[in-house]
């Protein structure tokens, strides 16, 4: 099979991230078993208990190689731009693919199986590592599962491993990424007819706790330590959310809840914010929870490791994005970039789609990849 080939079965599995990824699951570690890999499964129950799997695959023995991760759910595909042919349909025409999780990421699969077939006929001086985790389109859970239990990610990290992300650059190559860290502040009250003295307003100990987060807000977009001309753009965002779920204007609010989710850079102390946000929380009497932890990625951009990829990608400059990817739960391995086919402008779209060129030059430098690192 092609790349091509892997990705419209791939597509076809109905992976959101809500539901199991059992199923396409059971397809990759088919699929790498039959190129003869050696397979570890991590399954493990989401916070509402649906079960899902990591595949964790090696092939050849030793120290170094080549370690290729992905992830296997997708984002939810509502609205679907076309009554043709459903999102879970993959569908080509004009030299695209459609279908969620075309680009993001099960194209970049695809490029790594039709790449790996080309040397299931050869031995491999050094091993060849695909992972494909769960739930990195909700928090990188199924990555920090890898990073906690899998013994063949402990044997990535000990031998120091090349490591790929292969999320969509359009095969530019990316030395770091931001992190991602969320927390909620909630304030609970009394609901009664708001012409009544019963009721207590949720809002009135929110509102000076969201003074405070727009005071962060301001620091965050103002002092340097923040920021980090590396990354487009150089701050971490520190997005505000408010909602008091009131559905009539006379009602008093039994709830107000303040969400804050922002994106630190290398070098930088995201716990000092969440520190900071959580002692405001206990000041103004509200709960406070922290949601998601994900620590930014950053190999050095002028690094051997770099300028290989660089060479086999034949680009001349690595870059950065401001997105995440499950890199931020492997921050053990060496040597890490992003790298992979595919538009992230496409990625969660309404008509997501990769093309066809896309899924060709992948499979042809991950090919490449692994014959630098593995032969």
């Amino acid at each position: 099979m092609d790349a091509l080939s892997y990705t419209k079965e791939l597509v076809a599995f109905e992976s959101t991230s809500n539901l199991s990824n059992l199923a396409v699951s059971d397809y990759v570690q088919a699929a790498l078993k039959s190129l003869g890999f050696e397979i570890e499964r991590l399954e493990y129950d989401d916070a509402k208990g649906v079960r899902k799997a990591n595949i964790i695959g090696r092939r050849g023995q030793g120290q170094g190689g080549m370690a290729y991760f992905a992830h296997t759910d997708v984002v939810p595909a509502d609205p679907w731009f076309t009554d043709e042919f459903g999102p879970f349909t993959p569908t080509l025409k004009d030299d695209k693919l459609f279908g969620r999780g075309s680009c993001d990421m099960k194209g970049s699969i695809a490029c790594m199986l039709a790449a790996a077939k080309q040397y299931v006929d050869r031995d491999l001086k050094h091993p060849l590592y695909i992972t494909c985790t769960a739930d990195e389109e909700v928090g990188y859970h199924g990555a920090r599962h890898v990073a906690e239990k899998s013994s063949i990610y402990r044997e990535m990290v000990a031998g120091e491993a090349h490591g790929i992300i292969g999320e969509p650059t359009r095969l530019e190559v990316v030395y770091a990424h931001k992190g991602t860290y969320g927390f909620q502040a909630i304030s609970h009250g009394r609901a009664a007819h708001s012409s009544l003295s019963t009721g207590i307003n949720a809002n009135l100990a929110m509102i000076p706790f969201l003074v405070e987060m727009k005071k962060l807000y301001e620091e965050c977009m103002t002092d340097p330590r923040w920021q980090n001309a590396e990354f487009d753009p150089p701050t971490n965002g520190w997005n505000i959310g408010i909602n008091d779920r009131t559905n009539a204007v006379n009602i008093t609010p039994p709830q107000s809840i303040c969400t804050v989710y922002f994106r630190p850079m290398p070098g930088q102390d995201p716990e000092e914010l969440v520190t900071r946000a959580r002692a405001a929380a206990e000041q103004c009497g509200i709960e406070f929870e922290f949601k998601c932890g994900g620590q930014p990625v950053y190999t050095e951009p002028d690094s051997p490791f770099v300028n290989e990829v660089l060479q086999i990608a034949g680009k001349e400059q690595a870059r950065t994005v401001s997105y995440g990817t499950d890199g931020s739960q492997f921050t053990e391995m060496k040597n890490i970039v992003v790298f992979g086919p595919g538009d992230i402008g496409q990625a969660h779209t309404h008509d997501e789609f990769i093309e066809l060129e896309q899924l060709e030059q992948g499979t042809q430098k991950f090919a490449a990849l692994i014959e630098n690192w593995c032969c």
